[in-house]
């Protein structure tokens, strides 16, 4: 029988002495707190060349840089919190770990949070922002011609979305797509959100369901693909994609499948499912060394990304260039 890492569960006991419960019984203003505390558990902030605080039109964002040299690559960042709470404060320490151990800017997207701002606030806000970093990039000392989008939980959701956006609507050309355990479906009904029932997960299927239902209302059409991204009509012409799933997480399938449906299309994937640890387990770097281990993989994946052409080249020509003579889609875990 499949097992949790035994650094996972020494975690799961700090999360309960933090106070952490399931969000529906919890004051929403004090889970959206005790997001940011846990903050802590990534690790020590590492210190980067820069951070600024910019707007990208009406979003507020934050501009991490590893370095003042000019024209760098960058991702768009979008954080996890099942779209009601974390922000640019609660994913501070793997942003920076990330630009850092990437050699890439990193703009962290503070999106509006639900239920005070439903679908599709999050997802046309993360839109909005992409499209102004790649507007404005040269003054920010950008190359606006490597740009990708990456992001957690429903963070990943937001990332999925903003590349179907950005291939619908024409703009801007994204390099890659890394999606760390993106919620895909709001259906929200496959094998692993009926197998997770140990409630010392940190994202357990009544949670799962309670946040989708507090992000859509009542109104908003869940088989839509700014939605369930996978139950999109089309998923080809979008960027080359790294999906990264943890083996206790409920959304596990869901995430998994939405992979094997960008293979499907003909988009150039890496599926990584890490065993032994949870949903969040990204985030918890500082105490896990499988979550630093995945941070290490999206900001390796994203810079082999940055040093091929261009995005002008054919997308073929650019899937070869990233990946090489590697299979379209294979598995890794982490020992």
């Amino acid at each position: 029988m499949p097992e949790l890492d035994s650094q996972m569960l020494t975690l799961l006991d700090v999360r309960a002495a933090m106070g952490a419960r399931p969000i529906m019984e919890m004051d929403l203003q004090k889970a959206r707190a005790l997001a940011i505390a846990a903050a802590s558990l990534q690790g020590a902030p590492e210190p980067v060349a820069s951070v600024e605080d910019v707007r990208a039109g009406d979003v507020p964002v934050r501009l991490y840089k590893p370095t003042r040299a000019a024209n760098l690559p960058v991702v768009v960042y979008f954080h996890g919190g099942g779209w009601v709470r974390g922000g640019v404060a609660s994913h501070d320490p793997v942003v920076r770990a990330m630009a850092n151990a990437g050699g890439f800017a990193v703009c962290s997207v503070e999106y509006r949070l639900a239920p005070e701002h439903r679908h599709p606030a999050a997802v046309e806000d993360g839109y909005a922002a992409t499209r102004w970093i790649h507007e404005n990039a040269a003054s920010l000392g950008l190359d606006p011609s490597r740009v990708a989008v990456a992001g957690d939980s429903a963070g990943g959701h937001i990332a999925a979305v903003v590349a179907l956006m950005a291939r619908d609507r024409g703009a801007p050309p994204l390099v890659f797509q890394a999606l760390v355990y993106p919620s895909t479906d709001a259906a929200a009904d496959n094998e692993s959100m009926r197998e997770m029932t140990d409630p010392r997960l940190p994202l357990t299927p009544n949670e799962v369901r309670w946040y989708w239902d507090a992000y859509l209302g009542s109104d908003a059409d869940r088989g839509s693909a700014y939605v369930s991204p996978l139950r999109a009509e089309k998923l080809d012409g979008l960027p080359p994609a790294l999906v990264i799933t943890a083996e206790f997480d409920p959304i596990r399938d869901e995430a998994e499948a939405y992979a094997a449906r960008l293979e499907a299309a003909g988009v150039t994937v890496t599926r990584t499912r890490h065993r032994g640890v949870t949903h969040g387990f990204f985030g918890y770097a500082g105490q896990i060394s499988k979550g630093r281990a995945a941070v290490m993989q999206v900001a390796n994946t994203l810079k082999r990304a940055f040093e091929t052409e261009k995005p002008s080249a054919a997308a073929g020509h650019l899937a070869d260039a990233v990946f090489g003579s590697m299979p379209a889609s294979f598995d890794v875990h982490f020992e």
